[in-house]
């Protein structure tokens, strides 16, 4: 019979060793090999009726140490099992096992040892004793008239006049590497975009008044942009914004269209363009509106920061014992493809750092019953199919719908990400629940700036 002992080597870190006797695997060997006699197909005999002596002179030893490893499998999981042991990853086998030393003519007692990294036992830190801050961001009179003129820019009426002649033209711009001289510099950067005259640096921007179609104006990326506008172009040329030498590139700016949009006026034209299926009649209820859209957006940006501040509570605050010399192990071997010691050590910091937000949403999961049910998950994959077709509230019963909604959770992949963003939504849900947070109005300038610090740090 299989005997089974264990030993600390670590902090929560064993060794397992399991010892077969032939009791343990032969009859399994036997009946295995009998199996084999009765489906081989060899030249020269009829199926089934291969003689055992050269089955088992073929594929005895194969199956032989198969069986015997089938079997240490089988009682280590069994005794995990029984032991209630809760273990990071899979076991991972000892150097000491050697699989040559099974030997079917020879059938014998077989040990083989195992590592094992246990999973700790914690406490969570207790949430409503926590500094938690959840910003109001009231849309103030420049956020709303911002909008507007954003609205009534899309919605306006696009002209092309024959020059620039001011911040609101917008000009179809193709970029041009050059050199120096202004000769293009073969194999350079060559991109086309759009812009208002207004993304240029005001003191810029003079060079382009009067400009018409073909027009050519030679300049460096530095000169010609400043600030927020400069980082999206230089992103859009696929340039990094911190690099001195690619801020300093010259291009020419080939003008390929110069326009002016028109604003749309405010009336029931522009409300039910910018609003359809809403019944605005008046300007009060358009910049009402306005108001609450803006106020919706960052109330979920404010969500999300709180969410980000119990995120950061939770990882920095819990104290969790990890064995690391397992996980290393582990990393290093237990992958699809082994890990240099230099690999491991640069990934374990953020490695472990994930690990240690699984074990807590883990552990709140299944202290709090939280459960992502298959209507969840059907409920979320009608939410993403009506965002991918644009679509709103409509009749969810139409057969096409049902139909696409059944593929799309026969996708392994899918229903991996889908039931990852439930399960998240659901602990952040429950973590909420159990905050105090204070209520603080906030500019949104000044909300920007903190969220911008809160990535720099993270």
């Amino acid at each position: 019979m299989a005997t089974i002992t264990r030993e600390n080597i670590g902090l929560l870190n064993e060794k397992i060793v399991v010892k077969v006797g032939k009791e343990d695997y032969i009859s399994s060997f036997e009946k295995t090999l009998k199996n084999y006699s009765k489906t081989a197909n060899i030249p020269g005999f009829r199926k089934g009726m291969v003689p055992s002596g050269m089955i088992k002179k073929m594929h005895g030893q194969a199956v032989f140490t198969d069986e015997v490893l089938r079997t240490v499998e089988k009682e280590l999981n069994n005794y995990m099992v029984h032991e209630k042991l809760d273990i990071f990853a899979q076991p991972l086998p000892l150097p000491e096992n050697d699989a040559r030393s099974i030997d079917m003519n020879n059938p014998a007692e077989y040990a083989f040892a195992f590592e094992v990294g246990l999973k700790p036992q914690f406490e969570l830190p207790e949430l409503r004793q926590k500094n938690i801050t959840l910003y109001k961001v009231h849309a103030d009179p420049d956020l709303i008239e911002k909008e507007v003129e954003r609205l009534q820019l899309r919605h306006g009426k696009m002209t092309e006049p024959d020059t620039v002649t001011g911040d609101e033209n917008v000009l179809n711009i193709t970029f041009i590497e050059t050199d120096e001289q202004g000769n293009e510099v073969e194999g350079g950067i060559r991109k086309d975009n759009s812009l208002l005259v207004k993304y240029f640096s005001e003191s810029f921007r003079h060079q382009l008044i009067g400009k018409k179609k073909d027009d050519l104006v030679i300049t460096k990326l530095a000169d010609a942009f400043s600030g927020k506008e400069r980082e999206w172009v230089m992103q859009d040329l696929g340039l990094a914004v911190d690099d001195d030498l690619a801020i300093n590139k010259n291009f020419k700016l080939s003008v390929t269209k110069v326009g002016f949009v028109e604003k749309a006026l405010l009336d029931d034209e522009l409300f039910k363009a910018a609003y359809p299926g809403k019944e605005i009649t008046n300007s009060e209820d358009f910049l009402n509106t306005i108001k609450q859209e803006i106020e919706q957006y960052w109330d979920k940006q404010s969500q999300n920061h709180l969410q980000h501040e119990i995120y950061h509570v939770f990882v920095e605050q819990t104290r969790i014992e990890f064995p690391e010399s397992f996980l290393k192990k582990w990393m290093q071997n237990g992958g699809d493809a082994p890990k240099t010691q230099q690999q491991v050590e640069e990934e374990y910091p953020v490695f472990v750092n994930q690990l240690k937000w699984t074990l807590i949403t883990d552990k709140i999961m299944r202290e709090q019953s939280i459960e992502v049910s298959q209507e969840d998950l059907k409920k979320f994959a009608k939410k993403q199919l009506f965002g991918y077709m644009g679509m709103g509230a409509m009749d969810e019963e139409q057969s096409w719908i049902t139909e696409y909604v059944a593929k799309m959770m026969q996708d392994k992949k899918f229903m991996e990400d889908a039931y990852h963003r439930i399960q998240t939504e659901k602990v952040f849900l429950w973590a909420q629940s159990q905050t105090t947070p204070v209520e603080k109005e906030i500019s949104a300038e000044a909300f920007n700036a903190i969220l911008k610090e809160h990535e720099h740090q993270h």
